[in-house]
């Protein structure tokens, strides 16, 4: 968990009016997010995060946009080269649910289920975090980049030595 991009909220402290925060990163906020986020330099990072709470129901609603610029190495040239994302996110928190009760409601709700509050508070630069590891390629390229892949080995050569060929010859 990062040490500097942290921006908890009690959970009891929310409000029901829809409140927002803009979250932006410091440099050293960017250093140690791009050893977060396994990337050579994130050049820049912030988020736009609105919240409003359903006391009745007991939910929490967690919305909003990142935006950063992520130095990324291509897998297949290996050269470093820049990218910009953008992603738009929603998520709903039970301020009642504990990972028990979530735990038996999995059976009959599925994947609808919403996320489990621990410690009575969020973080709303992990959520941030979260939502653009989320969106993140797991093998980045560059534009227009396209994987070409050649044998090294001859296809007839290949298929000579095949053994089920060789067997398929010593039954004759």
């Amino acid at each position: 968990m990062q040490k500097n991009f942290s921006y908890p909220l009690i959970v009891d402290e929310i409000t029901a009016a829809e409140k927002k925060y803009n979250l932006t990163a410091t440099p050293d906020e960017l250093v140690e997010l791009a050893e977060i986020l396994k990337v050579p330099s994130v050049k820049s990072f912030s988020a736009e995060i609105y919240t409003k709470l359903n006391k009745k129901a007991h939910m929490l609603n967690v919305w909003g946009s990142v935006s950063a610029e992520l130095e990324l190495q291509s897998v297949i040239s290996l050269e470093n080269f820049f990218k910009c994302y953008s992603p738009e996110f929603e998520l709903v928190y039970d301020t009642k649910a504990t990972l028990k009760s979530q735990r038996e409601e999995e059976a009959e709700l599925g994947d609808d289920l919403p996320d489990v509050i621990i410690g009575g508070q969020i973080d709303l630069g992990q959520i941030a975090i979260e939502q653009l590891a989320l969106v993140m390629e797991d093998y980045p390229r560059k534009e227009g980049e396209v994987f070409h892949w050649e044998s090294e080995f001859d296809e007839e050569d290949d298929k000579a030595q095949n053994p089920f060929k060789i067997l398929e010859k010593l039954k004759k």
